[in-house]
């Protein structure tokens, strides 16, 4: 668990330094470096930076000045920071600053407290967590008298203005030539990317530490069981019936801990090969040659074709457009393999990461439907899929079911372990790069979106159309947070009421 947590903070630092070493190589004011959310534990000033820790290490952000350019040429730059939502809490001071005009102009102020302070040390960061996170740093009370009608309809619409008014005056004198904003696109973009890549390559290192170190469960060519009978894919019996056919496999004489070492003169070194050779050769009589008590004798196979799900490179059943299991008609003896854990080559990572990658993808595109049955097993009687998305608190309970066991071997420890955390790198940097403001994809968008412009403008002789305000996105950032927090809501409920069971 202490891996688990250490490793969640490295990667969330670590997230942040991608972005925070380019910004100041490019030349760009970063004005803060905060691991974690909430209340500050600490945090120390070196040179132009505040760098700190804060209370709930879950999420990070680094501020950096200009990252919304101005609304009007020649207008101040603003601040902003790589967490999801400072805009949002300096649009709180921006309304309280119209409602106090509008008391003032009416003879009715009322200075009981500030909803929402729009100081720079406030801030939301919602940064690159799968959980959205949010911090408002407020004073005093919130009694203050509700919007009228006319402002609850401009709220939306005025929300990227009132966060430029509100956060100009953290500009400093003659340092607008140093706002995100003011650099070539290439350059915000390597920015923007450089918190994703900083996971990618944790993923990297974290799953070649599983893999090479500890090492991955192989199945080997050694027998752990022989059905008695063959019954169809989907069956839930548990024991035989003089009707069922027998089994191939001990049709004949195949027994647990027998080793297969070549089947009609292909010598097998590999469990794959032997399946693949068994499930093409459906009523053919195959000469086995097997290990057993140190000698070797040799038996014939002659595998049944039947229906078996076809499955995936992850093991799991395909499924039809319809939602049920796909199957296909192939040759079966009704043997199953032993496993082992074995050190694996440094080449075998890069399938890893891309296997995880793919994983994650797919969560995302089928989010709806994952989703759906989440709530299914949350607040109904589904259950909950080992594959399907988990929150925080569900990788932490996985880490501690894993450690705490008295089952699982040091070395298989040791690999799950840091295979959790390479996956929660893959969901950190697959996550980011989804082209929605406030993640980093949404930025790297935006600033690819303003370099078409301005190439087009350029190749028509037509004026320079300037930088793209992102503020004016503000609120479709307000829907893509209140998103994140929802569904983190929901995933942390279900992970304390109905965990995935990842161990039968």
């Amino acid at each position: 668990m202490l891996i688990v947590l250490v490793g969640l903070i490295v990667s969330i630092g670590l997230h942040e330094v991608g972005h925070l070493v380019p910004a100041k190589l490019f030349g760009v004011k970063v004005t803060q470096y905060m691991i974690g959310f909430g209340r500050t534990l600490f945090s120390r000033r070196r040179g132009e930076t505040e760098y700190g820790i804060k209370l709930i290490p879950l999420g990070g952000y680094i501020s950096m000045i200009g990252m919304y350019p101005p609304s009007k040429t020649g207008g101040a730059a603003r601040n902003a920071t790589t967490s999801v939502f400072e805009a949002m809490v300096q649009e709180g001071s921006a309304v309280k600053t119209r409602r106090d005009a509008r008391q003032a102009e009416g003879g009715a102020a009322d200075d009981s407290g500030d909803a929402l302070e729009g100081a720079p040390g406030a801030s939301v960061p919602i940064d690159q967590s799968p959980d959205a996170r949010v911090e408002v740093v407020s004073a005093g009370a919130t009694d203050f008298p509700p919007l009228d009608e006319g402002e609850r309809r401009r709220f939306f619409g005025s929300m990227a203005e009132d966060a430029r008014e509100a956060s100009a005056e953290t500009i400093g004198e003659g340092e607008d030539h140093r706002a995100f904003y003011r650099l070539p696109v290439y350059k915000r973009i390597i920015i923007m990317l450089g918190g994703p890549f900083m996971n990618l390559v944790l993923a990297f290192v974290f799953f070649g530490i599983s893999l090479v170190a500890f090492g991955a469960p192989v199945q080997t060519t050694t027998l752990s069981m022989v059905s008695e009978c063959v019954l169809p894919a989907g069956s839930t019996k548990t024991s035989c019936d003089a009707s069922d056919p027998l089994a191939p496999g001990a049709a004949a004489g195949l027994k647990p801990g027998d080793t297969i070492v070549s089947i009609d003169g292909t010598p097998v070194s590999s469990w794959a090969e032997s399946t693949e050779i068994i499930r093409q050769s459906s009523g053919d009589a195959l000469d086995v040659v097997i290990e057993r008590g140190g000698a070797e004798q040799s038996v014939t196979l002659t595998p049944l074709l039947t229906k078996r799900y076809v499955l995936d490179t992850a093991n799991r059943v395909v499924k039809n457009a319809d939602g049920s299991p796909k199957t296909e008609e192939v040759g079966f003896v009704g043997i199953s393999s032993t496993q082992e854990v074995q050190q694996q080559p440094i080449t075998a990572t890069g399938p890893m990461v891309w296997q995880s990658i793919s994983g994650v993808g797919d969560i995302i595109i089928h989010l709806p439907q994952r989703m759906g049955d989440v709530l299914n097993a949350a607040f109904g009687p589904g259950e909950r899929d080992p594959n399907g998305p988990i929150s925080v608190v569900g990788v932490g309970r996985i880490a501690g079911e894993v450690a705490a066991s008295d089952q699982i071997p040091f070395v298989s420890k040791g690999a799950s372990l840091f295979a959790v955390l390479g996956s929660l790198n893959i969901a950190l940097f697959v996550i980011n790069l989804v082209p929605l403001m406030p993640l980093d994809g949404g930025h790297v968008v935006t600033a690819l979106w303003e370099g078409i412009r301005r190439f087009f403008a350029k190749l028509f002789g037509r004026p320079d159309p300037g930088p793209i305000d992102a503020a004016k996105l503000m609120p479709l950032t307000f829907v893509v947070v209140i998103f994140f927090m929802a569904m983190s809501a929901i995933l942390i409920y279900a992970d304390i009421v109905k965990p995935a069971n990842l161990f039968g």
